[in-house]
């Protein structure tokens, strides 16, 4: 019968291809790992905000727009939050749907910006992680190619594989993200960075420290359009004529100091070269001032405190800018400094130490402690009894950040074992109550009937 045949023929027509999908284990490693770049591109950022706001500064310096250079800080801060905020939501799987679409937008956005930076060189390079890792224009480039197709994927694909945390919480773990993110960014900027990624971290031996470093390089002068080169204990008479113009590693072992850090401090005074006198001093205060028209008048009476607590200790105190000879004036005629002014580079004073103005301790040619001049303690300015070298040895940047990161990771944990542990109750339950009361005699299953085909439930 047509009826019959149409029937058995409906009957016999295989079943509809399932949609294609992404192994679970493949979605949860995909967003590990797209969260995770974003979550250490963040809090590189979070960590030296700073560093981020100088590297915004170049970038809108480069396109061209100087009015919004004032609102660098404010967008280094807020890039950093988002970045980490989102970057954790993703690699948790929580907001499935928002958290990639949100962030394939920004990557759509910085990816013509870095296509750009690849084809001009207006910028060194992009700045994504800070200084904890330099990557080439070019490389930054194809990595957010990467990230646009990881991203895409997830988009694609994610909303099908469960997160971590159910979605009653899932704004508590992006609450919880932008509190620490924003506590190491306060610290980063008002104190120092929790960890430092620059060429200068406390303990280094600076390029030039001590007097008997100086031998390691060969100072070059000028005189009549001639050069030549001299050793510390032969340098010419600059009333002869002779004119200061470079220094360079006389030896293999002094070259790869300077390799190695890709930095050489130098410290000039009236284009004069200085820094083996200066650094060679049993111990030394640099106060860095990397924006010295941007220095408030207010810093001043803390400073002449912080040059006199420092001078009865003989402890020897040496300001330091990249500032221009009027403004260096200017300077000093309004703070009545006691001090004096060498010159650096820009790029040096800001690798040095993060703030303006920020303050160094040097020993014996090594870095002892840094920080801004804000964050040191104005009681300890009045204290006699206290050396110099004591002023700013109270930072413990390790354990303020395991301070941070730890309660950090313990909430979370936190927050995912008293939103999950109903799910392990529920489970158990349902093997408890689903046991077969014969265990000899387990219930056959039940057979499908005629017509009918057997399914499989799908979690």
């Amino acid at each position: 019968m047509p009826f019959l045949r149409s029937s058995s023929m409906t009957n016999n027509q295989p079943n509809p291809l399932p949609s294609r999908r992404v192994p679970s284990v493949a979605v949860v490693l995909l967003r590990l790992v797209v969260g995770g770049v974003f979550v250490f591109s963040g809090f590189a950022k979070a960590i030296d905000p700073w560093g981020s706001y100088y590297k915004i500064t170049e970038y809108v310096l480069a396109l061209g727009w100087p009015g919004v250079a004032g609102l660098s800080l404010v967008a280094a801060v807020c890039i950093a939050a988002v970045e980490c905020v989102l970057g954790v939501l993703l690699a948790v799987g929580a907001f499935r749907r928002s958290v990639p679409l949100l962030l394939l937008l920004l990557t759509l956005c910085l990816t013509p910006l870095t296509l750009w930076l690849a084809i001009t060189r207006a910028v060194a390079d992009c700045g994504c992680f800070g200084d904890a890792l330099h990557l080439g224009n070019w490389a930054t480039f194809g990595k957010n190619l990467l990230l646009l197709a990881g991203l895409c994927m997830l988009l694609w694909q994610g909303r099908h594989v469960r997160g971590w945390y159910g979605p009653a919480v899932q704004w508590i773990v992006g609450a919880l993200t932008l509190a620490a993110t924003l506590a190491v960014a306060w610290h980063g900027y008002f104190v120092q960075p929790l960890a430092d990624f620059r060429p200068y971290p406390v303990g280094t031996r600076l390029a030039t420290a001590t007097a008997d470093d100086a031998d390691d390089y060969l100072f070059i002068y000028e005189k009549n359009g001639e050069r030549q080169e001299f050793t510390l204990d032969s340098l010419p008479d600059e009333e002869a004529g002779w004119e200061y113009v470079d220094r360079r590693p006389a030896s293999a072992r002094r070259a790869a100091v300077v390799e190695r850090s890709g930095h050489q401090l130098s410290l000039l005074d009236g284009g004069l070269d200085v820094t083996a006198e200066v650094l060679g001093d049993s111990s030394v205060l640099l106060i860095l001032f990397p924006d010295l028209p941007r220095v408030s008048l207010a810093h001043a009476f803390v400073i002449n405190q912080l040059v006199d607590h420092a001078r009865a200790h003989h402890t020897s105190v040496a300001g330091v800018t990249a500032a221009t000879e009027q403004q260096i004036e200017h300077w000093n005629d309004l703070s009545m400094a006691a001090y004096p002014m060498l010159e650096a580079d820009d790029s040096d004073i800001k690798m040095l130490a993060r703030g303006n103005p920020a303050v160094v301790y040097v020993s014996q040619g090594v870095v002892q402690w840094k920080r801004t001049l804000g964050s040191i303690d104005s009681h300890k300015l009045h204290a006699a009894e206290l050396d110099p070298a004591t002023l700013g040895d109270d930072m413990d940047a390790r354990g303020t950040l395991r301070g941070i990161l730890i309660p950090y990771a313990a909430l979370m944990a936190a927050l995912l074992f008293i939103n999950r542990i109903h799910l392990l109750l529920r489970r158990v339950f349902r093997r408890e109550a689903g046991a077969p009361r014969d265990a000899d005699q387990p219930t056959p299953p039940a057979q499908p009937q005629d017509g009918q085909e057997t399914t499989t439930a799908e979690d």
